[in-house]
C-alpha cells in the first residue's frame, strides 16, 4: 500500500470506518472516529487562537490525547515536539528556549516552570474535544517540506539538538515500512517506546496509516518484571517494535514464545546494535515469525535499511547486518569528502528524502552534519560501517556518541552536566563494551574536597545530584576517583585512553 499524504491516510479510516479500533487499553478501546473527532476539534482551536509558524510541545506519556494533539498540530500547520512527562526539568526548560513554541499540551501535568506558551491542560483539552466549530477558512495541513515533528536529541555542549523531521521526510519511511516488511491493513502494533524516542514513529504511523491499532506498554509495567511476565504471554499484538535491550529484558521470561504468543508475525528492532545471540534466541522462540534488524538515526527519520534475520544471515556475519537499503536512498560509505573503494570501513552517509532539514535554529550544527551530495540532502552519521555485497554492516561509532539501551547518548553531554555537580571537580564518561554493544558507562571523576567517608556515599550524592538535569539513562553506573583525568598530547582529555583501560583487549 502506498500513502500520499499521512493526515488523509490516517483520516480516511475515521471516516470510512469510524468504529475501527485505533488504540487499545486495558479498560477502554478508543477508535478511529474519536481519533478524528479529538484531532479535528483540536486542529480547530490551534487555528483560531495560534500564529502558524510556531511548533507546540506535547506532553505526557503514552496516552491517546497524545496521538490526537499530534494529529490535530499536524492539520493545522503546526509542527509539534513531544516531551516525555519524566524528563528532567532543566532539559525542559534548555527545549523551550530553544522552540519557543507557541501552544503546550500537558497531557500529564506540566511542572511548575515559567513559559510564554499557552498551557492546555487534559481537562481543558477535553473541553475543546466536546465544542464543534466551524471554520471561516480551510485548515492547511502540514505538507511537502513543511516539518512534521520535531524530536530532541542529546547535544555535545549540554543542549539538546532539535531533529526537523518534513512530512516528505515522514512519507518516505512510511511508504517503506508498509512495503517491505510485510504489514498488512489492519495490524496491532505494540507502542512501547516513549513519543519522544523517534523509535516510536516506527510503530504509531504505519499502524495508524494502514488502519491498525496500537497497544500500548507503559512504563510501569516495563519496571517491574512481575508485571512484564505476567502482561507478556497475554499480548495481542501482530507487530513488535521495540530495541534489542528490551527484548533482551522480555526473552527472561521463559513463556515468550511463539507457542504461548501465537498472534505475533513481525518483529521490528531499531535503535541500537542487535546482539547475535538476541536474534539467535528470537528466531529459536518465534520460528514462525519474521523478525528485522533496521538501522537508521533520527536525522535520516527512523530507519533507512532492514534486513530479514534469518539462520544463514546469522552463519554468513561475525556481526548481524543493519540490512539493504531502501529504494528511494542511498548510502555512501566516506572518509571525509572521498567514497572509499567497496568493502572497505568508512563513515556511514545517508542520502535520499527521508534526511532532515536540519537542526532548529542551529545553523552551525547542522552545516557540520548536512550537506548536498549527488543532488540529494546527505547527513553525516558519524557511525563506521561498510557494504558488503549490497548489504550494509555496521562498524561502531566514529566518535564518542554511543547507544545504551536504543538511547543516543553524546559523552561529552554527560561530562558537561557532571561537571556541573557540586561534587565534581572534572569528569569524562566512557561507555564499556561487551560484544561489541555498550553494557554500561563509566565516569571517571577528579572529585571536589568533601566529607564523605566512603566512595560509595560519595557516588550515591553525585547521582542524586545528576538525576535533577539528565535523564536517568544518562547517568553512569560506574564511579571511578581519580586524582586527574589523563590528556593528549594537545592537551586535550585522552577519552581514548580511558576506553582502553575500561575496555582492556
Amino acid at each position: 500500500m502506498t500513502i500520499l499524504t499521512i493526515i488523509d491516510a490516517i483520516d480516511r479510516w475515521g471516516m470510512k470506518e469510524p468504529d475501527r479500533p485505533v488504540y487499545i487499553e486495558n479498560n477502554r478501546t478508543y477508535t478511529y472516529g474519536e481519533l478524528k473527532r479529538d484531532s479535528d476539534a483540536i486542529a480547530a482551536y490551534l487555528h483560531k487562537n495560534i500564529e502558524q509558524s510556531r511548533p507546540v510541545v506535547v506532553y505526557g506519556e503514552l496516552e491517546f490525547e497524545m496521538l490526537a494533539c499530534f494529529l490535530g498540530a499536524s492539520k493545522a500547520g503546526h509542527a509539534y515536539i513531544p516531551i516525555e512527562a519524566h524528563t528532567p526539568q532543566e532539559r525542559v526548560e534548555m527545549i523551550l528556549e530553544v522552540a519557543d513554541p507557541a501552544v503546550i499540551f500537558a497531557v500529564k501535568e506540566w511542572p511548575k516552570m515559567k513559559t510564554t506558551a499557552t498551557i492546555v491542560s487534559l481537562e481543558e483539552m477535553a473541553e475543546i474535544c466536546k465544542t464543534s466549530s466551524t471554520l471561516e477558512t480551510p485548515l492547511k495541513p502540514v505538507i511537502g517540506s513543511q516539518t512534521y515533528y520535531i524530536i530532541f536529541t542529546s547535544g555535545t555542549t549540554g543542549v539538546p539538538k532539535g531533529v526537523q523531521i518534513s512530512h516528505d521526510n515522514l512519507l518516505s519511511f512510511v511508504n517503506w515500512e508498509l512495503t517491505d516488511f510485510g504489514v498488512t491493513e489492519g495490524m496491532r502494533f505494540l507502542s512501547q517506546a516513549p513519543y519522544s524516542f523517534d523509535l516510536s514513529v516506527m510503530d504509531v504511523y504505519p499502524a495508524l496509516a494502514s488502519g491498525g491499532s496500537l497497544t500500548p506498554m507503559r512504563k510501569e509495567v516495563i519496571n517491574d518484571f512481575k508485571q512484564l511476565f505476567t502482561v507478556l504471554p497475554n499480548l495481542e499484538i501482530e507487530v513488535w517494535v521495540s530495541t534489542p535491550s528490551f527484548m533482551d529484558i522480555c526473552l527472561m521470561e521463559p513463556t515468550f514464545d511463539g507457542e504461548h504468543v501465537e498472534s505475533l508475525k513481525i518483529f521490528l528492532f531499531c535503535g541500537e546494535e542487535l546482539p547475535k545471540a538476541t536474534a539467535q534466541k528470537l528466531l529459536e522462540r518465534f520460528p514462525k515469525a519474521h523478525i528485522f534488524n533496521t538501522y537508521g538515526p533520527t536525522e535520516a527519520t527512523v530507519a533507512v535499511s532492514g534486513v530479514e534475520i534469518t539462520q544463514e544471515i546469522l552463519d554468513g556475519y561475525d556481526r548481524v547486518p543493519i540490512g539493504q537499503v531502501k529504494k528511494d536512498t542511498n548510502i555512501y560509505i566516506m572518509n571525509d569528502e572521498q567514497e572509499v573503494p567497496a568493502g572497505e570501513v568508512g563513515e556511514i552517509v545517508i542520502a535520499g528524502p527521508s534526511v532532515s532539514k536540519g537542526y532548529l535554529h542551529n545553523p552551525e550544527k547542522t552545516a557540520e552534519a548536512f550537506f548536498e551530495y549527488k543532488g540529494q540532502p546527505a547527513y553525516r552519521t558519524g557511525d563506521a560501517g561498510k557494504l558488503k555485497e549490497g548489504m550494509l554492516v555496521y562498524d561502531g561509532r566514529i566518535d564518542f556518541q554511543v547507544k545504551l539501551h536504543g538511547y543516543r547518548i553524546e559523552l561529552e553531554d554527560i561530562d558537561h552536566h557532571l561537571a556541573g555537580v557540586s561534587y565534581v571537580k572534572q569528569a569524562a564518561v566512557v561507555p564499556k563494551y561487551q560484544q561489541h554493544k555498550v553494557q554500561q558507562l563509566v565516569a571517571f571523576v577528579v572529585a571536589n574536597p568533601h566529607e564523605f567517608e566512603k566512595e560509595f556515599k560519595l557516588t550515591k550524592a553525585i547521582k542524586e545530584e545528576l538525576s535533577a538535569t539528565v535523564m536517568d539513562y544518562m547517568i553512569p553506573q560506574k564511579f571511578i576517583y581519580v586524582e586527574q583525568l589523563p590528556l593528549t598530547a594537545n592537551g586535550k582529555i585522552d577519552r581514548k585512553g580511558l576506553m582502553n583501560e575500561v575496555n582492556p583487549t
